[in-house]
């Protein structure tokens, strides 16, 4: 991968495509790999960027002075986008990338054109209440090691993972395996824990105001079936936003990425050529 030396640390990216650019966001304790079923359909018809953001599955530890709180991770997404001279951004968010990408289109949308947010942390559900009890244990110190060394072990990582749907089908172990492989460095927990500490409802709150004047095509695309992000959300969202129109995916849970990516690329394709507009 490509790294690229950011104000906050170097991070890696997958740069895959040509054409209108469009930047994929992950969430918490996953790593970029979980758009791989979508970046092949995406980069066909466009420049698929998939940044490896420091949310506790990256490689490449932070500074140690590093801002990662939410405000600091968003600015981090948008000198990315400053510094790789892109324009007419599609910026498509899902998980805690989602909230993140609001916060971006909030407070940094000079190079985006269109934004696309799939099943994610929005309004006082940052994070969403199935979630909040699994983060405030993250909290206590020792427990993300604790953590780090009970993943090692595939029966954990099964349990784990059955206890959280967050998709229709089992994730692939070796997939789930490579995203809490990076928390044996103790950098990279380090960096975890100044992220889980900064979560909190008042950022997404607070970006509502600025997101009702986002005049750009939004699209939100939220699976049916997820568990943890409420579809009030989606829906709320959709009316926040001026330029924006909801789809329903059925048979997709929250990571809607790996459920069903034939129809999340077909619409993160219409995003990109303009045609979501505002309902009539």
């Amino acid at each position: 991968m490509p790294e690229i030396e950011l104000t906050q640390g170097v991070i890696r990216y997958r740069d895959l495509g040509d054409g209108a650019p469009i930047v994929l966001i992950h969430g918490l304790l996953v790593g970029g790999s979980v758009w791989d079923r979508v970046v092949p359909l995406v980069a066909a018809n466009g420049r698929c960027i998939v940044p490896e953001l420091p949310l506790g599955s990256h490689t490449l530890p932070m500074r140690k002075d590093a801002d990662l709180s939410p405000p600091g991770l968003a600015a981090l997404i948008a000198e990315l986008i400053e510094r790789l001279e892109l324009e007419d951004v599609t910026l498509v968010g899902n998980d805690t990338g989602g909230a993140l990408c609001q916060l971006v289109a909030a407070r940094h949308p000079e190079r985006l054109g269109q934004l696309v947010l799939t099943n994610c942390d929005a309004f006082e559900n940052f994070p969403p209440p199935a979630v909040g009890p699994m983060l405030t244990a993250l909290k206590v110190p020792g427990m993300i090691a604790a953590t780090a060394m009970l993943a090692r072990l595939r029966p954990v990582r099964k349990a784990m993972f059955s206890a959280m749907p967050l998709t229709m089908e089992p994730i692939p172990d070796e997939l789930v395996k490579s995203w809490v492989a990076p928390l044996a460095s103790h950098r990279v927990r380090r960096d975890l824990a100044r992220v889980v500490r900064g979560i909190s409802p008042s950022h997404t709150l607070a970006a509502v105001e600025l997101l009702r004047s986002f005049d750009h095509p939004t699209l939100i695309a939220w699976g049916e079936r997820d568990r943890f992000f409420p579809q009030a959300d989606a829906e709320s969202l959709a009316a926040t936003f001026p330029r924006a129109r909801l789809e329903l995916i059925p048979d997709a849970r929250a990571f809607v990425q790996l459920d069903a990516p034939e129809r999340l690329a077909r619409l993160i394709a219409s995003v990109a050529d303009g045609a979501v507009t505002a309902p009539a």
